[in-house]
């Protein structure tokens, strides 16, 4: 009997790698080796932090980081380029034009750092493994420049998956380009797919919807979670940037405390915004009922999820258009039977059906998010069915398993006649 064939070879180009809020990436690399695929990273940052996720130790794929600063890292970046370019005169004149037109639009240097990485990664890892025959992205704005000038440079194909911010703040032009150059493009929610195709403007590349899903044997739901009483425990886990509504929420929070309404706040998460959100809690007098936890790993997410009684998040539209998908903490929190409220910007209307699945609120809006806090926590009946309804949900459609297995179907289907290396290349 001859033996199947192998699977070619993915390369993922990943923005750093790991990362403590990037579960989903790493989960998802677990699970294609599981289905079969050969992997290699390529992250373009070490690590920010100093522990990682469980998943993580599991993954046997070779990790090369690229060169990152463009003038620290100039020399190490330029010599495989000038090596390129004289073996493959043609693709690297090709690569250079393709760069310039980018850099016309965007007058953006970045564009020069990620032709030379794209270079390094094709002459010094691509080109030296003949099975890593697709590339692929993850994340819509660097990773997928570099993934895209690394094709090029190296004749080999690409896909990508974009996800929130590196759709909503790109320019929809240069955005586009990488998307009619790709083989296909993944996304994480009907919402961005319906953006994607707008913007798309005749170009066929196809757009498949695939949410991130979580690994549901992590998660054992407790329907008790339909039981609370004062004080009632809140818990919110995000990065302190502007598209979390951070000072939202704790307006809202201060709206309650000064109703006398019993309850106590748990935030985990770090970010750029902490000094500011710190000053907010002193301001409107929360310290003593709000605590900020910082980062922490997903056993001890689990463990918060388990001792609270609501989460909640109060997602919005950042000035520069940055906005969540479907922020992996909200199936998270309904597939352990923890209710959960949020805004009903971008895809989280997808997760969180109103009165049904979770409960919704309006961005930017305190006085609402107050009002559906207090009856998130008080209405038995409506705990017990937004219980129930999330947790039937997250298994419907969020089961990560189902869902990877999908992804490494339309690998498998986009790469079944590259078998080996193409004669042009």
């Amino acid at each position: 009997m001859t033996a199947p064939q192998a699977l070619p070879t993915l390369g993922y180009i990943l923005k750093g790698y790991p990362r403590i809020s990037e579960t989903f990436i790493s989960n998802e690399i677990l699970l294609l080796e599981k289905h079969g695929f050969r992997m290699r990273l390529f992250p373009m940052r070490h690590p920010r932090e100093n522990f990682c996720h469980d998943s993580v130790r599991k993954i046997k794929a070779q990790v090369d980081y690229l060169p990152t600063e463009l003038l620290l890292e100039f020399p190490r970046l330029l010599q495989p380029n000038i090596f390129l370019a004289v073996k493959r005169p043609a693709l690297y004149k090709h690569g250079l034009g393709l760069a310039f037109k980018r850099y016309k639009r965007s007058t953006n240097l970045a564009t020069l750092k990620h032709l030379l990485q794209g270079g390094y990664l094709a002459n010094t890892h691509i080109l030296k493994d003949s099975a890593l025959l697709h590339l692929h992205g993850h994340f819509a704005h660097s990773p997928t420049s570099v993934t895209m000038f690394a094709a090029l440079l190296s004749g080999r194909s690409y896909s990508f998956t974009a996800h929130a911010k590196d759709i909503y703040t790109s320019n929809p032009e240069q955005l586009r380009e990488k998307m009619k150059l790709a083989e296909f493009v993944i996304t994480c929610t009907d919402y961005n797919r319906r953006y994607l195709e707008k913007i798309s403007e005749g170009v066929n590349t196809p757009i498949h919807c695939i949410y991130h899903g979580i690994d549901l044997k992590l998660f054992s739901p407790n329907t008790q979670h339909a039981e609370c009483t004062p004080p009632y425990k809140l818990l919110t886990v995000a990065r302190m940037t502007e598209k979390k509504g951070l000072p939202t929420l704790y307006k809202a929070l201060h709206i309650l405390k000064d109703q006398g309404f019993p309850f106590i706040h748990t935030l985990i998460g770090d970010g750029d915004d902490k000094d500011k959100i710190h000053r907010l809690l002193t301001e409107l007098e929360l310290n003593d009922c709000c605590k900020c936890l910082g980062t922490k790993t997903h056993k001890e997410v689990l463990t918060q999820f388990e001792e609270n009684d609501l989460f909640v998040l109060a997602c919005e539209i950042a000035a520069n258009g940055d906005r969540d998908g479907i922020p992996n903490v909200l199936v998270e929190s309904l597939a352990m039977g923890v209710p959960a409220l949020s805004t009903d910007v971008s895809a989280i209307p997808e997760i969180l059906l109103h009165n049904t699945t979770g409960i919704t609120v309006a961005p930017s809006n305190p006085e609402t998010m107050a009002a559906r806090i207090k009856m998130a926590l008080q209405n038995r009946d409506l705990r017990k069915t937004v219980i129930q309804g999330g947790i039937e949900h997250t298994h419907k459609y969020f089961d990560n398993t189902t869902l990877v297995a999908q992804l490494g179907d339309i690998f498998k289907k986009h790469l079944k006649t590259k078998s080996s290396i193409p004669s042009s290349i």
